[in-house]
């Protein structure tokens, strides 16, 4: 029976002493193929072992959050500061062992927060129940990462485990197509130039995931890793907040360092309950929310509680947030403000609405 396994971390010492260039390029895409294929044997292998009890979360409120990080990092803490739940907190590891969640209210968004057990490492291959935690962050819309200020080397760690997810931080899905047809072998088009992937090293990649025949359209600046993502099809690509915790644990000396190393986006003390709102503000932005206010028609719209829709939301999204016989009643809907070219313009389900947008629908 084939190591997989073996096999795979034979490949990954071969990479960690290889640096990515333009001479060492077509090497390092063809190996990375070559690892992608063997985890996914690896996994269809392990799948037929039986399926593990999974955590299972209603989404609901107008984004998910997810607090993240190891064992004693505090989000227990924060949870509780930050939306008043009730999870369990204590100074020992494994506190938390099923997921807590709370309800975050803010600028009129409800933010649904929650505290998970923490991962270790290893946690991506199935240690401590890490494969479960982190397949509930593929769901969520943001990732809070929590860092204990006297363990910055967690940080790298997280990292890797949610890379080995197939969760993507922080970046954006690559622009590129792969049109598979049946002969007249690799096409290669770009609109933008790609110098560290030539098409020597797309073919090479392409042919290990057996794709012989295809037309690929780059439309985006992307690596060999980044190709390999858009093949496999099962990235997912969600924003994140890096808090360093614990502040009051630290001496000014230290935090000065972990500030320069880790460069987070707050350091703060969620058991002194410090920096809560600038947490807020963060969560809030990164999960680019806008606000979009309805009006009925014939009368004044509700500037004073808008709807919250997330950044690119378009008209079918609003009406299936409202009620499930809106899209299957639309007629129209008029809009005032940004999005509009003129006040009160008749527009489609399709139209992409921006904040601070007046919203009417018209149904059947």
């Amino acid at each position: 029976m084939v190591d997989y396994k073996a096999r795979i971390a034979e490949l990954e010492a071969e990479l960690s002493r290889m640096q990515y260039n333009k001479a060492t390029q077509h090497h390092y895409g063809l190996i990375r193929a070559k690892i992608a294929q063997l985890k996914k044997k690896d996994e269809a292998r392990s799948a037929k072992g039986g399926k593990s009890e999974g955590y299972e979360v209603r989404k609901t409120g107008d984004g998910t959050v997810l607090l993240l990080g190891f064992p004693s990092t505090g989000k227990s803490t924060l949870l509780n500061a930050l939306t008043g739940a009730k999870s369990e907190v204590g100074a020992y590891a494994f506190t938390t062992l099923t997921i807590v969640p709370g309800m975050l209210k803010y600028k009129h968004a409800r933010i649904q927060i929650l505290d998970v057990p923490g991962i270790v490492q290893g946690a991506a291959s199935g240690r401590g129940r890490g494969k479960e935690v982190l397949s509930t962050m593929r769901s969520a819309d943001l990732a809070v990462i929590l860092v204990d200020v006297t363990r910055p080397e967690e940080l790298a760690v997280i990292r890797r485990e949610v890379y080995d997810t197939n969760i993507r931080l922080d970046q954006r899905k690559p622009d590129v197509r792969v049109k598979k047809k049946a002969r007249g072998g690799i096409r290669i088009g770009r609109t933008v130039a790609t110098p560290l992937l030539d098409n020597a090293t797309i073919e090479a990649i392409l042919k290990e995931f057996r794709i012989n025949n295809a037309d690929v359209t780059i439309r985006s600046p992307i690596t060999a890793d980044e190709l390999i993502d858009v093949l496999e099809g099962n990235r997912v690509y969600i924003p994140s907040v890096l808090v360093v915790n614990k502040a009051d644990l630290a001496t000014p000396e230290q935090l000065a360092r972990v500030a320069q190393e880790l460069k987070p986006d707050l350091i703060m003390s969620a058991k002194r309950g410090d920096h809560l709102d600038e947490l807020k503000e963060l969560i809030f932005t990164r999960l680019d929310l806008i606000r979009i206010y309805l009006k009925e028609p014939g009368k004044p719209a509700d500037m004073e509680v808008p709807l919250i829709m997330f950044r690119g939301s378009t008209v079918r999204a609003v009406c299936e947030k409202l009620h499930r016989d809106f899209v299957s009643k639309f007629k129209f809907a008029r809009v005032w403000g940004p999005s509009a070219r003129f006040a009160g313009q008749r527009l489609m389900l399709g139209h992409h609405l921006k904040d601070g947008d007046v919203l009417e629908i018209h149904l059947r």
